[in-house]
Parts: structure tokens; C-alpha cells; sequence
């Protein structure tokens, strides 16, 4: 297999997003990831309407200095709702006399659809930017409506608060959790263990859920060290990426916040972190995630040789002791010969030999890996020093 086209061939890419999870997985496929789907939250419809129906009386019963309109689908929602209760002309007659700022394109585009239109966007596409542009002005007395999408904003609305406006916060759509979290708990293991190379985020909700459910499992700190080292952290933009930033986790961000950008952002970052090329006895040998590129072909790797192979390739052309290679097999290949002084099971040497096995079988070449009498196993390249790690 050819992977100039791939970028993310041998790579493993989690997605928790709920909604347009296909279009993303599909997406991430397209350029050769292998993608595990675990949603972390669901996008549940306000089972009573009545806070939103009194939001929209409130909007309607007296004038709007300014509307903020954060979400393009949260809008469209407001409106056909609004509909639904015959209130869409009054409230579309309030909003033309308000001043009207959209957070980014598609919020503008749904303004722009209902026969209105934006006085400002920012091209942060932030809510902190636009929190920034209303405190400039003097909002004393002003009556502002906030059109919310999943979960409050604290901040951004007790700022214009004690600002001195009256803030109306319109509330269209709520999070929860996932019914169940199953497939995101294996999610959040495999990040740990290090068989998944990158997490996707599309919203700083499903951020907060995937967290909450590795705290519940115990796994919080050991997560966030994964994502601080081996594992991606992909966010669609800065509010997605806020609750990590503030754990000091790094993020991989397009420019825009969109899916296409995230895709292309994360297919540029992750093979330049998580790739490793060696180029061992007349072979080009390229680490990925679970898989290696030998000579341009992609060849898929199980994860207990693939322990062994990043195990070597932390120092090519070394000699690494079976002993060594023992406290890196996974633990469900471990027969439970012992146990080591960290407290772990170790595997034992037939385990490593095993693993060597299916090693130079998935490599498909001869002399990659030698053996060397006594003493263990070794890349057959000259000795490279190297700290990088994998």
C-alpha cells in the first residue's frame, strides 16, 4: 500500500463526537485512519420547552439591545421553534431592530437565512472575542439575548452581567452522558495503555465527559499524561480545547474550527509526532501507531509485536535483554510467571520469543530483527543513539 496519499495509515484515531461523528469518521478513513468510535456525550432536545418558550416571551415582551447568536443549528432551532408556538414573526420582528453578533460563518449564515442580519463576527470565531467587542461598549441598562447550545456560559454571561446588563440566556439544546460509556471507557484505557495515537474533540463538553468518566475509573491523571505524551489531543477549536489547556495539555487546532480542518490539521501533525523512520539493513522501516511502512507497503503489527519493535527502535542497532523486553509486552500476553518490583505481572522469555515470532512474520523480511546468543535482540542497523520516544 502506497502511503503518500495516507497520511493516517497505521495510525489509530478516537472520535467522541455525537453528532457528525460519520462525516468525521469517514473523513479521518478517507485518509487511512484506523477510527475507533466512542461517543462521549449525547445531544439531547430540552424534554420541556418551558424555559425556552419563557426565554423567547422574555425576548419578545420588550426591546433587544443586542442578540449573540453563537451556533448556526442552535439558531435555526430557536426559530422553527419559535414556530411551532406561532411566535416566529414576533420574534423575528425583535431581532431586526436588535444589534445581531454571530460567533463565525455558519451562525452568520443561518442570520442571514432568516431574512437578518449580523452586525459584527470575529474572525476568532471565539466567544471570548466577542465578549471582548460587547464590554467595549457601555452596557449599562442594555438588555442582551444569549443564544446558548449545550451548556451554560458562566463566564461570558455574568461578565456582560456585571457590566451592568440584563442578560437573557436562551437555551436550545442540552449535553448529557451517553447512555452508555462502555465504548469510552475502552476508549480512554486504550489512550493510557498507548495503542490509540490521538483523541478527537468537537466540543468542550464531550472534553469534560471523556474526563469524568477516566476520574470515575480512576484514570484521570494517567489520561492526562497520555494526552500530554503519546496520545494527540485534537480539538476542533480553542472552547473545545479550554478544559485541556487549563490541565496543561497541548492540542492540535486548525485555523478554522471546522471537521474538514481538523481532519487536515491532525493528518499533518500526527505522523510527524507519533512516525519514526529507521532505515535498517537496506530497508526503510517507518513506526506508526499499529503498524509499520517497510519499503512504501503498509504492514499491519499486533500490539504485543509492536512492543518489541518500539522497544528496539528506542535504541537501534543496541542489543535490548529479553528481561528488558518482558516489562513491555502487554499485560494480556503475560502468563504470569511473576510479578516485578514496580508490582506489575511480568511476562516471561518464551512470551518475548513469541512475540519475536510474530514479529519478524508481520515484517515479512529476513534480518530485521536478529538475535543476538545470550544476550537478547537487536535491529540490525549501527548503533544510533536516540532519546526520542514512542
Amino acid at each position: 500500500m502506497n502511503t503518500d496519499h495516507e497520511p493516517l495509515a497505521g495510525f489509530a484515531v478516537g472520535v467522541t463526537a455525537a453528532r457528525r461523528h460519520e462525516e468525521l469518521a469517514a473523513l479521518l478513513e478517507r485518509r487511512g485512519a484506523r477510527v475507533v468510535h466512542a461517543p462521549a456525550i449525547r445531544l439531547v432536545p430540552l424534554a420541556d420547552d418551558a424555559e425556552l418558550l419563557h426565554a423567547t416571551n422574555v425576548c419578545i415582551a420588550d426591546r433587544l439591545d443586542y442578540v449573540v447568536v453563537t451556533t448556526a443549528i442552535g439558531f435555526r432551532a430557536w426559530l422553527e421553534t419559535a414556530d411551532g408556538w406561532g411566535l416566529r414573526d414576533a420574534l423575528i420582528e425583535r431581532l431586526h431592530k436588535a444589534r445581531i453578533l454571530a460567533r463565525g460563518p455558519k451562525a452568520r449564515g443561518a442570520i442571514r437565512s432568516a431574512g437578518l442580519q449580523e452586525e459584527w463576527s470575529p474572525d476568532s470565531e471565539s466567544c471570548q472575542e466577542l465578549l471582548r467587542h460587547l464590554l467595549a461598549e457601555d452596557l449599562t441598562g442594555t438588555r442582551i439575548a444569549v443564544q446558548l447550545y449545550g451548556e451554560p456560559l458562566p463566564d461570558f454571561t455574568g461578565a456582560l452581567r456585571a457590566a451592568g446588563a440584563e442578560v437573557i440566556e436562551v437555551p436550545v439544546y442540552r449535553w448529557s452522558r451517553t447512555d452508555d460509556s462502555t465504548p469510552l471507557r475502552r476508549l480512554v484505557g486504550q489512550a493510557v495503555a498507548g495503542t490509540i495515537d490521538a483523541i478527537t474533540f468537537t466540543s468542550a463538553p464531550a472534553v469534560t465527559a471523556t474526563l469524568a468518566v477516566a476520574a470515575e475509573d480512576g484514570l484521570e491523571e494517567a489520561l492526562l499524561e497520555a494526552l500530554r505524551t503519546h496520545t494527540v489531543a485534537a480539538c476542533v477549536g480553542p472552547v473545545t480545547a479550554q478544559p485541556l489547556t487549563d490541565r496543561g495539555v497541548p492540542t492540535v487546532q486548525p485555523e478554522r474550527a471546522r471537521i474538514g480542518a481538523l481532519v487536515r490539521a491532525l493528518a499533518a501533525d500526527l505522523p510527524r509526532r507519533r512516525a519514526r523512520r529507521i532505515n535498517v539493513r537496506g530497508h526503510t522501516l517507518e513506526l506508526r501507531g499499529h503498524a509499520v511502512v517497510l519499503d512504501g507497503q503498509l504492514r499491519p503489527i499486533a500490539p504485543a509485536p509492536m512492543a518489541i519493535l518500539r522497544a528496539l527502535a528506542r535504541r537501534p542497532g543496541h542489543v535490548v535483554s529479553r528481561a528488558e523486553l518482558c516489562t513491555v509486552l502487554p499485560s494480556r500476553v503475560i502468563t504470569g510467571s511473576g510479578w516485578g518490583r514496580d508490582g506489575r505481572p511480568q511476562a516471561d522469555e518464551h512470551a518475548v520469543e513469541m512475540a519475536v515470532a510474530r514479529l519478524r512474520r508481520g515484517l515479512g523480511r529476513s534480518g530485521i530483527v536478529e538475535t543476538v546468543v545470550k544476550r537478547g535482540y537487536r535491529l540490525a542497523c549501527d548503533p544510533v543513539r536516540t532519546d526520542r520516544p514512542f
